[in-house]
């Protein structure tokens, strides 16, 4: 069938802005860049790889206007950061009911601090997920380390899905901590965890889809990919055993706009019931969309 348009999109990686140009959200990687073009030219520490990033006008309510952009491309539901504290995120929460879920970025750098907020967080605001990116840390820490493996086990005890950074990063910092063979052992530990691969795990998604084959609990989420270039593994095994592994996620405002992204999805060879459950139905089950929040009265 065609693409369906009147299906109540998730999107698994939005972010609410903070300004014009956002560049506030990358200084965490100056320390880790060491070219003299991400440290002084770029706006995003990606920038050599994306056309047109983003930009946007400037407005006293990037909240409302985040919305706005989702009522104008289906987007029922979006995933946004949370940090403690974040104005954005409560006002989201508090002036948008139901079209918000919330991921804590968590710092495995930090022990049991870290552990901590998020049991803070899943308790007393909700939070449906937590996210690493691994390469992006200073320092930086593989998939597989001691220290992320509080943060897995804690997803595990409160029922949390993780988001994890896979393959080569955009960024110019080394690779290694987001090798995919990493997720092996990761899954095979915890068996339970709902553990989501972002960012294409190129150049190795056939062994992300080899592994998806062998763990039931591990996914995949198109996260800063463009639509036409989504990896041919990917969309071979969404059209064939795993129409159930693979969830769309955007990359707005940070790298794609949503008009790149709604304007090439349709040419995207999915099945006909493929693409319910990439648009919608797959997030809304691992991310249990449309289940009651801690604190939340039913």
């Amino acid at each position: 069938m065609p693409f369906p348009r009147d299906t109540k999109i998730v999107d698994l990686m939005l972010a609410i802005p903070v300004s014009e140009t956002n560049t506030e959200w990358y200084e965490q990687f100056k320390p880790l860049l060491m070219d003299e073009e991400s440290r002084r030219r770029f706006e995003m520490p990606a920038q050599y790889m994306f056309k047109d990033i983003p930009r946007l006008a400037g407005t006293s309510d990037y909240v409302r206007f985040l919305v706005a952009q989702m009522d104008r491309y289906s987007i029922d539901v979006a995933l946004v950061g949370c940090f403690e504290g974040s104005a954005a995120a409560t006002a989201a929460r508090r002036d948008h009911p139901g079209r918000f879920i919330f991921d804590y970025p968590a710092n495995p750098n930090l022990g049991m601090d870290e552990i901590r907020t998020i049991r803070r967080l899943h308790a007393q605001f909700g939070i449906s997920s937590v996210s690493v990116f691994p390469c992006g840390l200073n320092p930086q820490v593989p998939i597989n380390d001691k220290r992320m493996y509080p943060l897995y086990a804690t997803c595990v005890e409160l029922g949390l899905p993780i988001l994890v950074n896979v393959g080569v990063p955009g960024p110019r910092v080394p690779m290694e901590p987001q090798r995919v063979e990493h997720v092996d052992e990761v899954c095979w530990f915890f068996p339970e965890l709902k553990f989501v691969m972002r960012h294409g795990a190129e150049p190795w998604e056939d062994l992300a889809v080899k592994l998806m084959l062998k763990y039931p609990n591990l996914y995949y989420s198109t996260s800063a990919f463009a639509p036409k270039h989504y990896p041919k593994a990917i969309i071979d095994y969404a059209n064939t055993r795993g129409a159930h592994k693979i969830m769309y996620a955007g990359y707005y405002p940070m790298g794609l706009s949503l008009e790149r992204i709604f304007r090439e999805l349709p040419d995207v060879p999915f099945k006909d019931e493929v693409w319910p459950a990439f648009l919608s139905a797959n997030a809304r089950r691992v991310f249990a969309i449309g289940a009651v929040a801690p604190g939340e009265k039913p």
